[in-house]
């Protein structure tokens, strides 16, 4: 591997700005397409570095664009900073202790995610002109990960047409080369209308959207016994009608998440669960209409990209913890069951190892385990660019997905650590790939070879825009 220990002396040298930047991005926790502040943080740091910006990416407020070097391949690094609603936590305490405010928490570590994309970028941008090697190295500030389906949106709107690589990674508690698995999913709402009237003295005269709502998820359960096993369908009552008993409701809606192996098998049971929608509101004689939020596709796997990642990863080895980052962890897995513990070895296929609380090995590549697969929008990515990413480990081995323990581990030094790993993984990947153009033929083809019989089809309809918020005062 060509000239790595220089792109991580790079790394290495702004490791302090970089998780400084991901304390700041922590303590000001915004959800789905409010990333204000957050997205100026990551902003001011572009324009610190040198890079050319472009704001408002996609014509969303909070997607932001930083570029650096001229010709050669273009090297994208994807980055987040979204939080979520209901994870607000104190840090570094191994209780739940939520902090005044909105509730808001990064339960996910985003701080972290868009903090080491960047800095990878950054060290890359200093390695290509050390070495005098073409090349530009863009860092694009993605909001909405969670829910929002901002880069489907993004790659709709042509922002990635003329990237060559893309290159990402997650916190996690185990570290590795992703297994791009995912479910392409769909939110819709469903908005039945009724006719109110008194529940007592003329219930006759009223047609209830609750009982439509009911009647709905009544369906919608027997259908599951229906489809694939890896198909997921989930609801959140949004608006239940109202808190008068006495009233029949005139309106409700209901929130959808639909998810399946792929684009398609999801197009499939999108259909379905609206066929289920309009049986209850014939059944209730009320009327229905339904709206997508958002969708994603699946992930797809780019084994030329992933290899070239997977032997940087080996060669860096694993994130050095050390005794002080063990013993936080291990009150912090005291909070947690041992199922919760099992299932992240289950997941990787690999014995659980009693007793240790952070991650101090490589999981071998494509080590297969229990899928346990949720759903990301670097999939719509991935379908039209070649694209790898690495999980490594920030924080106790068990933690749950969405937890007030990741929230509480934001700010460990065991998650700047492994902040600062993944930096380095990402940058000595995406030196690999300027300084071998086979590697980037080869990931293209392996792209086409995939898509071929079936191309990309945004998720999303075209009607439907990226929500765009106001910037509250």
């Amino acid at each position: 591997m060509t000239n790595s220990d220089r792109i991580w002396d790079l790394v290495d040298a702004r490791s302090e700005a970089y998780t400084a930047l991901s304390d700041r991005i922590w303590a000001m926790p915004e959800i789905a397409y409010a990333e204000f502040l957050s997205c100026a943080e990551h902003q001011a740091m572009l324009k610190e570095e040198g890079f050319r910006i472009s704001e408002q990416l996609a014509g969303i407020p909070t997607a932001v664009m930083g570029e650096a070097g001229n010709g050669g391949p273009v090297i994208a690094f994807l980055g987040e900073y979204d939080a979520l609603p209901g994870l607000s936590q104190e840090a570094d305490i191994a209780e739940p202790r939520p902090l005044p405010g909105t509730g808001y928490g990064h339960g996910c570590g985003h701080n972290l995610l868009g903090a080491a994309a960047l800095l990878a970028a950054a060290a890359l941008k200093d390695y290509l002109t050390e070495n005098d090697l073409p090349g530009t190295v863009r860092y694009y500030g993605c909001p909405a990960e969670e829910g929002g389906a901002a880069k489907a949106f993004m790659v709709r709107e042509g922002a990635f047409d003329d990237v060559d690589i893309a290159l990402t990674w997650h916190p996690a508690s185990l570290t590795r080369v992703d297994d791009m698995q995912s479910l392409a999913n769909t939110r819709i709402d469903f908005t039945f209308r009724g006719r109110s009237s008194h529940a007592a003295a003329a219930p006759h005269l009223g047609r209830s959207a609750l009982d439509a709502v009911e009647l709905m998820n009544v369906g919608v359960n027997y259908m599951r016994e229906h489809m694939p096993s890896s198909a997921r369908i989930h609801y959140a009552m949004i608006d239940a009608g109202g808190i008068a008993p006495n009233v029949v409701q005139g309106k409700a809606t209901v929130r959808y998440a639909v998810r399946a192996r792929d684009v398609h098998g999801m197009l499939v049971l999108n259909e379905r669960v609206i066929k289920v929608a309009r049986g209850a509101a014939m059944m209730t004689e009320t009327d229905v209409e339904f709206r997508v939020l958002s969708a994603v596709s699946n992930l797809l796997a780019n084994p030329p990209l992933d290899e070239a990642m997977q032997a940087n990863l080996e060669r860096l080895g694993p994130v050095a913890f050390n005794d002080a980052d063990r013993d936080f962890a291990a009150r912090i897995q005291a909070t947690l069951s041992e199922d919760d513990i099992a299932s992240d070895y289950r997941r990787c296929g690999i014995e659980p190892k009693p007793g240790q609380a952070l991650c101090d090995f490589i999981i071998p590549f494509r080590q297969a385990g229990e899928a346990m697969i949720g759903s990301t929008d670097v999939g719509d990515v991935s379908w039209v660019i070649p694209t790898a990413q690495a999980r490594v480990a920030t924080h106790a081995i068990g933690t749950p997905g969405h937890s007030w323990q990741i929230t509480a581990q934001g700010k460990a030094a065991a998650a700047h650590k492994g902040l600062v790993h993944a930096a380095k993984v990402m940058a000595s990947t995406a030196v690999d790939v300027i300084r071998n153009p086979r590697l980037i033929e080869a990931a293209k083809a392996e792209l086409k070879a995939r898509t071929q019989h079936r191309p990309y089809i945004c998720p999303i309809p075209p009607q439907v825009k990226a929500p765009v918020l106001p910037q509250q005062p």
